[in-house]
Parts: C-alpha cells; structure tokens; sequence
C-alpha cells in the first residue's frame, strides 16, 4: 500500500505543482502553531488580498463583497453574441484565468498594533510586478518597524527576500531560503538556509522586544500539508519546472520508490 507520509526529509518540490492550494492550508497551519505561544495581548491573523489591477500591481482587501450567485453551483461561461452580417469576427480562445491572490500571516496587539509579517512567497511574488508589488510591500514593513519573516519554498521566479544569496555561505546549497528581519536590529537580517536533502529548521519568530520569541517549526507543517492535501497521490514522473538537477531527481525518485515498496 502507498505511504501517505512525505517520502522527503525535508520539503517537497512537487507540492509546488498545487502550490496555491499548499500554500492556503500552510497560511492555515502556521497560524494555528502560533495562537497558543503568543502573549495573551497578541493575536495572529491568516489575512488576503487581492490583485484588481495586475499592470500596476496593486493590491486591495475587501471590506463587503457581492458576488453573483451560480445557478447549480456552476460558474458562468462567456458565449459570443450575434454580429452583423457579413462582418468576421474572430472567435477567442478561452482559457482558465486564477485571481492574483496573496495570503500571509500577521501577528496585531489588540489595540491592532502591526508587530511581525510573516510572507510565505509564491511564484506570483518573484515575478514581474508582482515582484515589483512585493518589494514595494517588504519596503514598507521595514520602514514601519514590523517585524519581517519571509519564507521562500518555491524555486522558481526571482530572488526576492531581503537576504542575498550573495552575501551567504554556500550560497549555491539551496534554492529554498528563509529570512528574518527584526524592527529592533534593521541592520542584520537572521538567514535560515534549507537544502533539499535536509529537514525544514524550527525557526525564531520575533514578536516586541519584551516578548520571548515564538518558535515556528516548519517541516510537520509541510508533512502536514502532503497528507491532508493527499499530495501522496502526486505523479512523481511529471517534470518540474525549473527541474531539478539530474542527481537530486535520482535521489528523490530513490526516496519514493523505497516509501512506495514499505
């Protein structure tokens, strides 16, 4: 019988295929690990927004919405209207089109005090402007004294947190990065490195400078996430992109194998 356990130390590339929905119940379990660690005065918050205008990268969250109710639960689909004779109009190509939508965490006072961001990146954040809004986003936390943790598990798109691959050791180790900025030392930035082959680390999460810091331990998050998102069912032939190099996609088809053979 196939494991329903994640067959990787560590993360797993392949939840990047479904990554909308992985990051989603991420977003989710993060919060929950840290409601019961935090001060009773701080509160944690899984928040949304969402991109109306993609050219200027622009984000907004919605204070009401109204939304057009679907006869039996099917969404509406465009059809062409009528055209006056003999003109030839060109008939569309109709693809599937996902909003722009962004989800992190943020931890308030009660009195709604901003302390600690914590950015769990997508592809959409690395990309264009989107990286462009990102940085404009990371830019103002900063310069806002709110505490900053940026954890990047997709490898694809651009470098975008706020640690350089430059300025680290072994700097070609891994493309999954984490970085921590805290409001009180905005001139040194905490680095978590994640290869591949290694265990998500337990991570520091800065909260105001009389807090204790809480501890955020990512690997049975991710496990947690492989299970009830039955990403256990993955086609592990399916070629990522970008792929990975020939030795780790040996060493990973290896792990699999050896799960699915238990």
């Amino acid at each position: 019988m196939k494991s329903t356990k994640n067959p990787l130390p560590g993360m797993n590339p392949y939840l990047e295929l479904a990554w909308t929905d992985a990051h989603t119940m991420l977003i989710g379990y993060i919060r929950d690990e840290l409601t019961d660690q935090l001060p009773p005065d701080l509160r944690p918050r899984a928040e949304e927004a969402v991109a109306i205008s993609a050219e200027e990268g622009r984000r907004y969250r919605a204070d009401v919405a109204i939304s057009e109710s679907w006869k039996r639960g099917l969404p509406p689909q465009w059809t062409p209207s009528n055209v006056p004779d003999g003109v030839v109009v060109a008939e569309p190509e109709i693809i599937s089109a996902e909003p722009m939508t962004e989800r992190w965490v943020e931890i308030r006072e009660v009195t709604g005090r901003l302390v600690t961001v914590i950015e769990v990146l997508s592809v959409t954040n690395k990309m264009g402007v989107g990286a462009t809004a990102y940085h404009r986003k990371q830019e103002s936390y900063v310069q806002a004294g709110v505490n900053l943790v940026e954890i990047d598990l997709v490898r694809g798109g651009e470098h975008v947190i706020l640690a350089s691959p430059a300025q680290l050791e072994n700097r070609s180790c891994s493309r999954y990065l984490i970085s921590v900025s805290r409001s009180r030392l905005p001139e040194q930035l905490e680095v978590y490195q994640c290869p591949l082959r290694e265990r998500l680390p337990a991570i520091r999460i800065p909260l105001r400078c009389s807090d204790v810091d809480a501890i955020l331990d990512l690997q049975p998050l991710i496990d947690r996430c492989y299970e009830k998102g039955r990403y256990w069912q993955t086609d592990y032939d399916e070629v990522l992109d970008p792929p990975l190099a020939p030795d780790d996609q040996a060493w990973l088809r290896d792990l699999v194998e050896a799960t699915t053979s238990d």
